[in-house]
C-alpha cells in the first residue's frame, strides 16, 4: 500500500527528513556525477532529488495514483503527472535515467512495474532505485516512509531486477545513523554517517541500485518532441486531489 503524499511531504519538511534528504541527495549526485543526463524522470516521491541531475533537459515527476500527486516545481510549468505505476504515459525507448523512491517497496504489482521501467527506457538508459534494506534498522521502525512496505535484500532486489532484463551495476547504501529527530540524535548524523560507509555497508537503512537496461533485439527510437502529460489531478477515492508543493 502506497504511503499517502501528504505524509511523505511532511516527512521531508521534518528535521529528520531534511537530514535524510541532504544525505541521500548527495549519494544520488555521486552515481550521476560523470553522467550527461538528457531526460529524467522520478517515479514514486522523487522530486526531492530531481534537481541532483543539474544539466538534464528534461525533467518529470511521475507519481502512483495511491499515492497522490503533487503540484512541483514552486514556479513555471508543472512537471508532475499521476499514473499507474505499471503503465507509464512514456513512449518505448524515451528516457535516459529513471529514479525510483518509496514506490518500489510498497508497488502493488512490483514485477510488471519493472518491466514497464525496461521499456521507456532508453537503450543507453539507466534505472537507480533506492528501498529500504531488510537488514537496516530503518525498515524496522515504521514512523518514516522506509519502515512501509517491504524491504529487500541485495540478493532479492537483484533477481527482482533480473528478472526484469535490467542488470545492476552499481550499489551503494546510506543512512547509517539511528531513525531519531531528537536534536542531539540528529547532531551526531553526519559523523556518524561518515564512518558508517567503510564499517557497516550492509547495515545502511537503505540500498541504491543502478542498473542498465539489457537489450535483446533492435530497440525503437523515441518519438521527438513527446512531453509529459500535466498533473491530473485524481486520488485514489475518485476525488480530486492537488497538494501544495514539495
Amino acid at each position: 500500500m502506497h504511503i499517502d503524499v501528504e505524509d511523505l511531504r511532511d516527512f521531508y519538511a521534518s528535521r529528520l527528513g531534511l537530514l535524510v534528504k541532504r544525505r541521500l541527495f548527495s549519494q544520488i549526485r555521486a552515481h550521476w556525477r560523470d553522467r550527461k543526463i538528457s531526460c529524467l524522470v522520478g517515479l514514486g516521491y522523487a522530486a526531492p532529488y530531481l534537481s541532483a541531475a543539474k544539466d538534464a533537459h528534461r525533467v518529470g515527476a511521475l507519481m502512483p495514483d495511491g499515492q497522490g500527486a503533487l503540484i512541483w516545481p514552486r514556479s513555471g510549468n508543472t512537471k508532475t503527472v499521476l499514473v499507474r505505476e505499471d503503465q507509464l504515459p512514456l513512449p518505448d525507448n524515451s528516457v535516459d535515467q529513471l529514479l525510483v523512491t518509496h514506490c518500489l517497496e510498497v508497488a502493488e504489482r512490483p514485477r510488471p512495474m519493472l518491466r514497464e521501467i525496461w521499456r521507456v527506457l532508453s537503450p543507453e538508459g539507466r534505472v537507480l532505485i533506492i528501498a529500504p534494506n531488510r537488514r537496516g534498522v530503518w525498515c524496522r521502525l515504521d514512523h518514516t516512509p522506509f519502515g512501509q512496505g517491504s524491504p529487500f535484500s541485495r540478493n532479492q532486489l537483484e533477481r527482482l531486477l533480473t528478472d526484469a532484463l535490467l542488470t545492476p551495476e552499481h550499489w551503494s547504501t546510506a543512512l547509517y545513523f539511528p531513525p531519531l529527530s531528537h536534536r542531539l540524535a540528529v547532531r551526531a548524523a553526519p559523523a556518524i554517517e561518515r564512518f558508517g560507509g567503510p564499517i557497516g555497508a550492509t547495515i545502511g537503512g537503505v540500498l541504491l541500485v543502478e542498473a542498465r537496461k539489457e537489450i535483446l533485439g533492435p530497440a525503437g527510437r523515441a518519438k521527438s518532441g513527446q512531453r509529459l502529460r500535466e498533473l491530473v489531478t485524481v486520488h485514489r477515492d475518485g476525488c480530486p486531489k492537488i497538494v501544495s508543493d514539495v
